[in-house]
């Protein structure tokens, strides 16, 4: 049985989130994920009003007025600005009961392994003012081991490593709990933000989060492609101030990476070397899993396993491991505590 899960999740009408820094999800029992938006909050700067949520909220990053700021509550994994983050919950949380009839609603809401009690009371509080009954937490790395469909329950050793957009969560797990891990602040934020940093380096041009993670998207890779790629890039020249463009290669963005994938094959070394030998042993044939979104760069499965020589395998819908895995706990009995 998995350990440390609440009661509450017997009741009938619960939802479980992914608060992702990126991203967050829902999922609602008996239905499954019914939302997937930008954490990203649009707010009045002088009446800290929020304005939008979401999809339309993130169209604003970068392009807002300056009465007008687009800003993203989450950081890291975690709540960066409380008051901001309780508006966007409450927003997602009521989309979604707005559809029912609940009277009494429980959340099982996702966070990093290495949230510290305060970050978590946070998360929690952000719940119960945005109107839920009854909050809980589980672990990513565990939600997401649940969400790809590993047997968590056994005894043998299952590895994942989950990248999210704040936090790459890497745990080895066993017998529905978490024998070891490491949260590594370290995702496709930073990503995009190396990448941005590497355009300023080298062409003195200034680019967005948006423009970043597209290129990201379109030609980014963790090891080199059996065919390079290339993407024009527009931005503002940083000496002359005027819009300008160039042309971007794959490998300088797998360079631009190249600092960020190492740390996360580092968190893995890490891990590995802290596991027992029983579980360790267990991992040269089961290999690790990936997960989230950061799995989804081509090639990175590809670089892990040359990293650690273990088999590496993207699970099915990395993109949705985590709120999936919430899923899993609400939706089955199994699930629940003794």
């Amino acid at each position: 049985m998995l350990k440390h899960l609440p009661s509450f999740l017997s009741f009938s009408n619960a939802i479980g989130i992914d608060l992702g820094t990126a991203n967050t999800l829902v999922y609602l029992k008996g239905k499954g994920v019914v939302m997937r938006e930008p954490s990203v909050v649009a707010i009045h700067k002088e009446s800290k009003k929020p304005i939008a949520v979401g999809i339309e909220a993130k169209k604003m990053l970068g392009r807002t007025p300056g009465t007008i700021e687009a800003v993203r509550p989450m950081k890291e994994g975690v709540i960066a600005d409380f008051e901001i983050s309780e508006h966007m919950l409450r927003y997602f949380i009521r989309r979604v009961a707005r559809k029912t009839l609940f009277t009494n609603l429980s959340v099982l809401i996702a966070v990093p392994y290495g949230i510290t009690p305060v970050e978590k009371r946070a998360v929690l509080d952000s719940a119960y003012h945005a109107g839920v009954d009854d909050a809980n937490v589980i672990a990513e790395p565990l939600a997401s081991a649940i969400g790809i469909g590993l047997p968590v329950n056994e005894s043998a050793a299952n590895m994942i490593v989950d990248i999210g957009g704040g936090t790459t969560e890497v745990a080895i797990i066993s017998i529905g709990d978490i024998a070891h891990a490491r949260s590594l602040r370290v995702g496709g934020d930073a990503f995009d933000a190396s990448i941005i940093n590497y355009v300023k380096r080298a062409y003195n041009l200034s680019i967005g989060e948006r423009t970043a993670e597209e290129i990201k998207m379109k030609i980014g890779s963790a090891v080199p492609m059996e065919v390079e790629m290339r993407e024009e890039v527009r931005g503002r020249d940083l000496i002359s101030g005027l819009p300008r463009s160039i042309t971007l290669s794959s490998e300088e963005v797998r360079e631009a990476l190249a600092e960020n994938l190492a740390a996360i094959a580092d968190a893995v070394h890490s891990s590995l070397e802290h596991c027992a030998p029983e579980l360790a042993s267990d991992l040269v044939v089961r290999g690790i899993a990936l997960a989230g979104g950061g799995a989804l760069l081509r090639g990175i499965d590809r670089f892990l396993s040359d990293m650690t020589k273990l088999p590496v395998f993207v699970g099915d819908d990395p993109m949705c491991a985590v709120v999936n895995g919430t899923g899993v706990v609400i939706e089955s009995n199994r699930w629940r505590v003794r």
